[in-house]
């Protein structure tokens, strides 16, 4: 009967019933089964029964009616004033760089304002970890999620059942094509565009792009609004610079080589345009690795300042997003959501500003102009 025998009997119970409720089986605001029923359904004692009901009326899924009984709550979500009261499920893909940790800090500091807890999730870049963190935003009845997604239209399936049971959704620093959902990201386009532009004013006709992720809006328009630059400036577009291919994926040989090839081309690029401060620490270590030096006729920029440590110093030019505000907008926007009788009606997207960070000579002066 238990899919976990090795939990305590009354977390098995538990387990059950919230999967009951998940797939919709007992209506918010419908009574729930009964103590006995719940012993003659699933062979308990009767112990065992109690104990699993006021788990989940702890949890704050079902609510005990004085004179009626106990009901399936309904979480379309009110702020929490206990322990009990709803959350929002914060899911994140990794919390190594500054940039994912900011966003987080920026959606903890808004449901904190509101009322609201944040539960934390990480799925280190794995569609299965972050399906796994779905479900549980789900069965644990979450007011609504903020989601800043892996690589890819994953998942599907879970956010459409979020759709269907009026969880609002938030996406953060990226947006689905294929499905209508809200999202709060920063001005990738722009970002891309401004950052080429002022490279080329630099005197640079030949840039070579490094990326991580490849299979990503915000990293195709990146790519997009660079390329818009480049024909803007009448430069061509070549596809050994601007290929969209996972530079941090190579081994330390493989990256050096690819390198290497660039370097070693006819006509070499004068810049490396960087997906973030960690490509353009290990390009850096590359270029060591293969001069002995950096190179002077080669300047580095990154596309986000991200990284291991502080990147300025090594940069002619990178772009400072808008982390913090990104967590609070998307906070903001689906707290407001919750509740609504279709959270999914007129979808929005708030694109934030990105600032350029140039560094001009040996001072490593810092300026800051918004993005287009």
């Amino acid at each position: 009967m238990m899919q976990h025998p090795n939990a305590p009997l009354y977390q098995q119970v538990k387990r059950i019933l919230v999967g009951a409720i998940s797939r919709g089986e007992y209506e918010p605001d419908q009574p729930f089964v009964t103590q006995r029923e719940v012993c003659e359904r699933y062979g308990v004692s009767t112990t065992t029964a109690v104990r699993a009901l006021n788990e989940l009326v702890a949890d704050g899924i079902l609510v005990r009616r004085r004179g009626k009984g106990t009901f399936v709550a309904d979480r379309s979500g009110r702020p929490a004033t206990d322990a009990g009261g709803p959350a929002i499920a914060c899911v994140v893909q990794g919390l190594s760089g500054p940039h994912v940790s900011q966003i987080v800090r920026g959606v903890e500091s808004v449901c904190a304002q509101r009322g609201y807890r944040m539960f934390l999730s990480e799925s280190d870049g794995s569609a299965d970890r972050q399906g796994r963190a779905l479900r549980q935003a789900i069965d644990t009845g979450a007011g609504g999620v903020v989601l800043y997604s892996v690589e890819g239209e994953t998942n599907t399936d879970l956010i459409e059942e979020l759709r269907h049971r009026r969880i609002p959704l938030v996406l953060v620093d990226r947006y689905r094509t294929d499905l209508a959902t809200d999202a709060v990201v920063a001005d990738d386009f722009g970002l891309g565009y401004d950052i080429t532009r002022e490279l080329i004013e630099r005197g640079h006709h030949r840039i070579a792009t490094l990326w991580t992720e490849t299979n990503c809006t915000s990293v195709r328009d990146r790519l997009t609004g660079h390329e818009h630059a480049l024909r803007e400036y009448g430069l061509p577009i070549l596809p050994e610079l601007t290929r969209l291919r996972p530079y941090h994926t190579l081994s330390g040989g493989s990256q050096r080589s690819a390198l290497s090839r660039l370097l070693d081309n006819v006509e070499p690029p004068t810049a490396l345009l960087c997906a973030n401060g960690y490509i353009l620490a290990r390009a850096a270590t590359d270029l060591l690795h293969l001069s002995g030096a950096l190179p002077a006729d080669v300047e580095l920029a990154s596309m986000d300042d991200a990284g291991p440590y502080d990147i300025a110093p090594l940069t002619v030019l990178s772009a400072t997003l808008p982390s913090t505000e990104i967590g609070q907008q998307a906070a903001e926007l689906v707290i407001d959501r919750i509740g609504a009788e279709d959270p999914y009606r007129d979808v929005r997207r708030i694109v934030l500003g990105v600032r350029i960070r140039r560094r001009d000579g040996i001072a490593a002066r810092l300026q800051a102009t918004a993005a287009r």
